[in-house]
């Protein structure tokens, strides 16, 4: 496992940031670069259960570690979904179940420093450099109100 990780600074406040992150409209524009119609369904308790899915339900089962809106978010990675069947105890699954994926927003002066981090197998090293990097401008130009055309 390795950990990457990812920062940007957004001309916005924290919480119109954390909402971009998580309403399930914005949600899944800035998700794309993971997957076509990407969503997540979550309870928002620590210890309860979030999904990362795609848009054939499949993805990934998660729960939230921590939990400070709208300062962060840590999400703890228990397994897969698969034809609506959950997998936390597989061997595939067991090599990687309890890696952490972190949101931090830190006031930074007005503006809102989104530092980002990941633990991955390397397998997966390309595919979240893509998703995060061009998601997270995203993220930014939803905040900044600024045309995606222009990115």
């Amino acid at each position: 496992m390795e950990t990457l990780s990812y920062e940007t600074i957004i001309d916005a406040p924290l919480q119109k940031v954390w909402d971009i992150l998580w309403n399930p409209e914005t949600y899944s524009e800035w998700t794309r670069y993971f997957g076509t119609g990407s969503v997540m369904k979550s309870d928002w308790k620590v210890g309860g259960k979030t999904y990362f899915l795609n848009s054939n339900g499949d993805g990934m089962v998660s729960t939230i570690d921590s939990l400070e809106e709208p300062g962060q978010v840590v999400f703890k990675h228990l397994g897969v979904v698969k034809d609506g069947v959950e997998d936390t105890q597989s061997k595939e699954v067991m090599e990687w179940n309890g890696s952490f994926e972190k949101y931090f927003l830190i006031d930074f002066g007005g503006k809102t420093k989104l530092h980002t981090e990941v633990q991955v197998d390397s397998q997966w090293r390309d595919h979240m450099n893509t998703g995060f990097t061009k998601g997270l401008i995203v993220v930014k130009s939803l905040a900044e109100g600024i045309s995606l055309d222009s990115v």
